[in-house]
């Protein structure tokens, strides 16, 4: 264990209390709390971790466990829904430590099925995630009313997400009722000096972009700053908070939308688009610097017809420069001579554009047109293929990794022959994702050139196939087949008399289809000579490096931040990206194909479950004549604790983080006696190092400010120095009426009764029975059939949030919830509940149209009430306003009766439904029935039920008698020719 989680640990056992630990990212969080439950015993009592939404944290404390003390027989196990009532209140007396989920806490609590006096206190592993309305709050305030004297510890490691909001630390503190904040930030003095005392020998490697690579960067930023500068215009968002530098992180999205959303509905559309546009724009910065040439390109091909018509972005000045060296980086035109297609173009006198470079040259493209002299001449595809700058210094960084294994090998036999190995030899390449592990092993194991071509081919065979769905739409207006010249592998160039007609866009979709022709025909594929991609090293040359030797002025250098930026992409199938749960992307056929870092197995703790690629390339080295070591790849999104596990001693960090840096200084603090030397691979002036740069400066200004709040933190005690949490000062005012009637007993408040409202066990995935507790509300947990709330035994609510609303139209779940509450209750409620950080309404003025549409929310809303026209549909501003609507509709009710309110649509052993009152004397299926039939109406369809037995009866009554019953003789002659129509047939 590293010091400093000692000095946190003593700090935290001082205070009987509890406290709030934030942490740097990096810093070994699993590790702290695992070294804390081995402290645990259970003579003090059981101890609860609120499990935390991402699983890897759990696995990672599971690990560290068994790792800090392989001894220790008392694993966490979970306790989850699955267990029995009588299991849980067995375990929860044991005395050991137990994940739990909150939904199960907070309804043992509420039903006093948890013996809070046998419980020593609770762990909140996502501090930075809580609010006074979520149900962690919920949990530690019940908590605290019934066991005063427990423990509530709460960690987390995102600073700057503890300074998001007004005062979101203390306000953190008052909910959990704790009164310390204990804030280690990298720069605390007890860190810097152990990280720093024995650092690894770090290699910082910066690769130079190639021209096209500097020229899309730049014109993305350009972009970017435009974007912002209209963003400014609208005068509806700080100013300050539009940085090109806040651009770059994914809580940029953030900050734009918690300014936007209450007046969303008030913004045009082009204000609308430029928010989504920016976080295109990021992607693309990402997507640079991570992926391939090919991959890129078709990137934005995607968002070419994904985006083209309602962006904003795409038509700025300089994103027609991202598409254009995008191509040039993979392929160009040129006729069949030889000659570029570029230079053919130079000749006519149409509008050409001209574009800045950087700084060698001057890119020009005609936009239309040819040269009359190439009428005969025909234009065909040559591949460029521009290969990723880091691969060729990655690949010679593993052979200068291999010659000092080479050098080293007799000394390191000598340290075998002593029984201390410190250097094991083992190399780990941490990248961002998985496809870039697979890609970087693909490279390594075949080659550059086959790994592009491979991707080159993939691409092509998309265009045949894009073309041939787009064919199968079209209906063929002339039999004369055309496009002979794609078949064959060539376009022919039109001539100068139809250029003014024919697009260079055209010609080149076209050359694409007939180079992918060619693939796809494998007679001709095996006469295909694959050219050789140019590299853009020539110029530029090798790499510069800084080699140090110790990091005393390192902790800048060895921070990054890209571990926030776990986006959830749709695009093209090629770019599998995970999504922002880290969950691992498997090869289900070949789990060790994967070449990278994963799990197989439900027990995420063992080295054996986890299937890590180890890459061993005998042909590599034959190739080349420069043999290369064993490499394990590892996906950074997979957040598992591998160094602990590999002990490597090279490691290659090819995608820079910061959270990944810190973990290699902690682990080289817990090894100082292992030799541990460190690459990291850069693109030289690039905006990955300015992400990297500004997360550091990011964090330590989030770590200044929570110091600057602790100076001024003001928590409120009672008199034994319990925290009384957050709204404690003003509770005892909550139901004192504005204006007492002092006649009434010398003022004297009467005793109000105490609210009960019964809430289904699925609500509390939602934040409103924790605004309803604070309203001195009972809670009443149970499962029901019917209902989401029950406030009395006449009025049952169903309560929607927006998004659930239109997905229970869309799959129809909502008509059939209307449906069971009109039957069994008198006053059925739809409650439609809006968030309340953003606009009350559905849609914005602008977006409503004059025709009405079946497809449109209000639309199905009027059909729902006139289908149901008991139904009442109230609309709530936010969960507080809910809990004063609940309040004004059970002040003159009788309060609702739990066993029934469990019995209601539940049918019993003879198949009766309790409370349906039509279930007990009719067939409810055949009541349907006949109410949808013609000339029966809800004033007859009873007068009808009296008068026959079954449909049977009423299909052979006369219509004299069915004229009776349906009170006309109209009404009785529709019902008699509809159910006497022959049965249209074929023959």
């Amino acid at each position: 264990m590293v010091q400093f989680h000692e000095h946190i640990i003593t700090e935290l056992l001082e205070d009987s209390n509890g406290g709030l630990v934030v942490l740097s990212s990096g810093l070994s969080l699993s590790k702290l709390v695992a070294s804390l439950l081995l402290l645990h015993s259970s003579s003090q009592g059981t101890l609860l971790i609120l499990s935390p939404s991402s699983a890897s944290l759990k696995s990672k404390v599971t690990f560290h466990i068994k790792t800090l003390n392989p001894q220790f027989n008392q694993i966490p196990a979970e306790i989850t829904a699955d267990l029995a009532a009588h299991h849980r209140h067995a375990l929860y007396s044991s005395g050991n430590a137990f994940f739990i989920t909150p939904r199960i806490l907070i309804v043992d609590l509420l039903t006093n099925k948890l013996p809070t006096s046998k419980i020593a206190g609770i762990f909140i592993l996502n501090a930075h995630s809580l609010s006074e309305t979520s149900t962690e709050a919920f949990i530690v305030r019940i908590f605290r009313s019934l066991n005063r004297g427990a423990y509530v510890r709460a960690f987390s490691d995102r600073p700057h997400a503890m300074v998001s909001g007004f005062a979101k630390a203390e306000r953190t503190m008052k909910c959990l009722h704790v009164r310390r904040l204990h804030l280690w930030p990298r720069f605390q003095v007890h860190v810097s000096e152990e990280l720093e005392r024995d650092p690894p020998e770090v290699v910082d490697i910066r690769v130079p972009m190639s021209k096209y690579m500097v020229g899309i960067q730049k014109a993305i930023v350009e972009v970017m700053d435009a974007c912002l500068k209209e963003m400014r215009k609208t005068n509806k968002v700080d100013v300050e908070d539009l940085t090109l530098e806040n651009g770059l992180f994914k809580s940029f999205d953030e900050i734009v939308r918690r300014q936007l959303d209450p007046i969303w509905h008030t913004l045009g559309k082009k204000t609308k688009q430029l928010v989504s546009d920016l976080k295109t724009l990021r992607k693309l910065l990402d997507y640079l610097v991570r992926y391939d040439a090919v991959t890129y390109l078709k990137f934005l091909d995607t968002l070419r017809v994904s985006e083209s018509f309602r962006s904003v972005w795409i038509f700025a000045e300089a994103s027609y420069k991202i598409f254009d060296y995008a191509k040039k980086r993979v392929f160009h035109l040129v006729r069949s001579d030889g000659v570029k297609f570029n230079e053919l173009s130079k000749g006519i006198k149409n509008k050409k554009r001209r574009t800045k470079g950087d700084g060698k040259e001057d890119i020009e493209e005609a936009v239309d047109g040819t040269s009359s002299s190439t009428s005969n001449a025909s234009l065909i595809l040559e591949e460029v293929l521009e290969e990723a700058p880091k691969w060729k210094v990655l690949r010679e960084v593993l052979e200068e990794v291999e010659e000092e294994r080479q050098k080293q090998g007799m000394l390191r036999e000598e340290v075998w022959a002593e029984g201390e190995d410190t250097n094991n030899g083992i190399v780990l390449v941490a990248c961002k994702d998985e496809r870039s592990c697979l890609q970087l092993e693909e490279f390594i194991t075949n080659g550059p050139k086959k790994v592009m071509h491979e991707e080159w081919k993939k691409y092509l065979l998309n265009k045949v196939q894009l073309r041939d769905i787009v064919h199968k739409k079209k209906k063929p207006k002339d039999p004369k087949p055309k496009g002979f010249g794609i078949l064959d592998g060539v376009t022919p160039i039109t001539t100068a008399q139809n250029s003014e007609t024919t697009s260079i866009s055209k010609q080149e979709h076209d050359a694409l289809v007939a180079a992918a022709s060619k693939l796809k025909n494998p007679a001709e594929n095996v006469h295909v000579v694959e050219d050789t991609p140019r590299a853009e090293f020539g110029e530029q040359g090798r790499a510069k490096r800084k080699r140090k030797v110790g990091t005393r002025n390192g902790p800048d250098v060895l921070d990054s931040s890209g571990v926030q930026n776990n986006d959830k992409e749709e695009t093209s199938d090629e770019i599998r990206m995970s999504d922002s749960e880290n969950k691992i992307v498997e090869d289900v056929t070949n789990p060790v194909s994967a070449g990278r870092f994963c799990e197989t197995m439900q027990d995420r703790t063992s080295v054996e479950n986890i299937v890590l690629r180890r890459h061993t390339n005998p042909d590599a080295a034959a190739s080349n004549g420069k043999p290369l070591p064993p490499v394990h790849f590892y996906a950074l999104e997979s957040d598992q604790p591998i160094l602990d596990i590999l002990k490597p001693s090279v490691v290659i960090v090819y995608h820079p983080d910061m959270t990944f840096v810190r973990e290699i200084e902690v682990y080289k603090a817990e090894n100082p006696l292992k030799r541990l030397k460190v690459y990291f691979l850069f693109y030289e002036e690039s905006t990955e190092v300015q992400k990297f740069e500004a997360s550091i400066r990011r964090e330590n200004g989030a770590f200044e400010s929570l110091i600057r709040q602790k100076s001024m933190m003001m928590i409120p005690v009672d008199q034994s120095g319990h925290c009384l949490g957050l709204n404690s000062t003003s509770e005892s005012d909550l139901n004192t009426p504005q204006n007492s009637v002092t006649r009434k007993a010398g003022g004297r408040k009467e005793a109000d009764k105490e609210m009960q409202v019964i809430v289904d066990m699925r609500e509390f995935m939602s934040s409103l029975p924790n605004v309803l507790h604070q309203k001195r509300m009972r809670i009443v947990p149970v499962t029901l059939e019917v209902g989401d709330y029950i406030l009395s035994p006449l009025i049952c609510v169903e309560r929607k949030s927006i998004q659930d609303l239109f997905m229970s139209f869309t799959s129809g779940r909502l008509y059939h919830q209307v449906e069971t509450m009109v039957r069994y209750y008198r006053i059925p409620v739809l409650l439609i509940e809006f968030s309340q950080d953003k606009s009350f309404s559905f849609q914005s003025a602008s977006d409503i149209g004059d025709d009405v549409t079946p497809n449109s929310i209000i639309s199905k809303l009027s059909l729902l009430a006139l289908h149901f026209p008991r139904l009442r549909i109230i609309w709530s501003r936010s969960l507080h306003a809910t809990a004063e609507i609940f309040a004004s509709l059970k002040a003159n009710q009788d309060e609702p009766d739990e066993t029934k309110a469990i019995r209601v649509g539940v049918p019993s052993e003879e198949g009766i439904v309790e409370n349906d009152v039509r279930a007990e004397n009719y067939n409810t299926s055949a009541v349907e029935f006949l109410r949808r039939l013609p000339g029966v109406t809800d004033s007859n369809y009873r007068a009808i039920m009296d008068g026959c037995k079954s449909l049977a009866e009423l299909a052979l009554l006369p219509v004299e008698k069915l004229a009776e019953l349906m009170g006309g003789h109209k009404a009785a002659r529709t019902l008699k020719d509809f159910l006497d129509a022959k049965y249209p047939t074929l023959l």
